[in-house]
């Protein structure tokens, strides 16, 4: 058996990988996959690729590129998800802010540095033509951390997968003023460099087995069910969610990733565009 490590976020978008585990699929062909859940994020995903605490992420792709521009050994391996992922803008629910304009000099709260709750922050300010020099920010870790700095006036504002947070705005903890959605595929599958080089065959492998669920995951009998009642979610918004979200079983294209490049440099979440060699595999 070869033991390989997988992290990604406790999200509704990596079921798949959750339904293959258990089913044995890639233990059957020899390959020991250990997921573990990082509720903290990109960011912290891109630090456990760099310390080689894990061979493989499901991570978003402008927290990947970025990071892979400053010297992270990984490269992305095919796009995980195709459709953009849509950021809720949450205040408290007792905040004096009502809408968007409100909140252009106040402080956000971000999972980490070179998260996408940060660089999400940059992207959304860009659409708001605000001075993205004058954001500020408070780290809070997790979506708890969150919830504990908007209850107690430390940050102002939170972005977050809108439908991972629909719970949080149902109970009244947080109130959502705006939406932004990525202007770019959402989450990449990325794998570090010697993993690549040392077990290609291994790597290729566990892309087939998600390949073919990720193809039939919106077939499988009551899906929605199944996602509602792990995700505590409501299961009208999970409909909702399933018809707006495409899983990819391909490669980024060299057009999309320019055209994410281009983004990421103009809003200087890069000061460099690296060669596609250097980001795709």
């Amino acid at each position: 058996m070869k033991t390989i490590k997988i992290v990604g976020v406790p999200e509704h978008f990596n079921l798949p990988w959750h339904l293959c585990i258990e089913d044995g699929e890639f233990e059957a062909v020899g390959i020991d996959l250990q997921w573990t859940d990082i509720p903290e994020g990109t960011g912290k995903m891109c630090q456990m690729l760099r310390n080689r605490e894990t061979d493989i992420a499901v991570i978003l792709t402008e927290g990947i590129i970025k990071d892979i521009t400053e010297g992270n050994q990984s490269k992305i391996v095919q796009v995980f998800i195709q459709s953009p992922l849509i950021w809720g803008i949450h205040v408290a629910a007792k905040s004096k802010f009502k809408t968007l304009s409100d909140i252009e000099n106040s402080r956000v709260a971000i999972s980490r540095m070179g998260s996408g709750s940060h660089l999400m922050s940059i992207v959304n300010a860009e659409h708001q033509n605000w001075n993205t020099e004058k954001l500020s920010y408070e780290i809070v870790n997790t979506i708890d951390g969150a919830v504990e700095a908007l209850t107690n006036d430390k940050a102002d504002y939170f972005m977050w997968e809108r439908f991972m947070t629909q719970p949080l705005v149902d109970e009244g903890v947080f109130r959502r003023i705006g939406e932004c959605p990525t202007p770019w595929p959402c989450f990449v599958i990325a794998v570090r460099n010697e993993v690549l080089e040392q077990h290609p065959k291994v790597v290729e492998q566990i892309l087939d087995i998600i390949n073919i669920t990720t193809e039939e995951f919106k077939m499988i009998p009551s899906i929605d069910r199944t996602l509602a009642s792990k995700f505590n979610q409501k299961l009208d918004a999970i409909q909702e969610w399933l018809k707006l979200t495409q899983w990819s079983q391909k490669q980024m294209n060299e057009l999309t990733l320019d055209k994410i490049l281009e983004r990421l440099l103009k809003l200087q979440i890069i000061d460099k565009k690296l060669p596609k060699e250097a980001i795709l595999k």
